[in-house]
């Protein structure tokens, strides 16, 4: 082997090193988003969700057509928190591509009271949800998501 295929080889490894952790530290980056998610009554863990995210972060999935600002959604999880106390938020599948993160988790829940207008009477519901975040320097700057919202009401009207 010739020296600069040498030379070649190692910084190769170097870069795919680094390559590798950038985006393990994204990973850990948007796990923290569903730690919140899973304890969205915690002052600790919506902070670090804050500092994980950017100021002008944007959660896109509303079908209002709105787009959520940080603290409106903040305001909603711990909302959340109050509503479906044992919410929990388990990430199945984690994938990088880039700067975009794809998540495929399940919420699981009990709601404590009527949950977009239906009544569960103590029942729980179990939901897929897909979700791509957009990292830019350590930071989520936005989150697209879906959650089968519909199959929960389905679950919790017991039909």
């Amino acid at each position: 082997m010739t020296q600069l295929t040498k030379i070649f080889t190692a910084a190769l490894l170097v870069l795919m090193s680094i390559t590798n952790l950038a985006q393990a530290d994204d990973k850990a980056t948007v796990q923290t988003f569903y730690d919140f998610l899973s304890n969205p009554s915690s002052e600790d863990h919506a902070a670090a969700f804050m500092a994980v995210s950017t100021e002008d972060w944007e959660s896109i999935g509303d079908y209002s057509g709105q787009n959520k600002t940080r603290d409106a959604f903040v305001g909603q999880v711990g909302g959340f928190g109050k509503l479906i106390p044992d919410l929990k938020w388990d990430v199945q599948d984690m994938h990088q591509d880039g700067n975009n993160i794809t998540v495929r988790s399940r919420a699981t829940g009990t709601p404590a009271g009527p949950l977009f207008g239906v009544d569960g009477e103590g029942r729980s519901f179990d939901i897929m949800t897909i979700d791509i975040h957009t990292i830019e320097n350590g930071k989520i700057i936005r989150s697209y998501h879906v959650e089968d919202w519909a199959g929960a009401l389905k679950q919790l009207s017991g039909s």
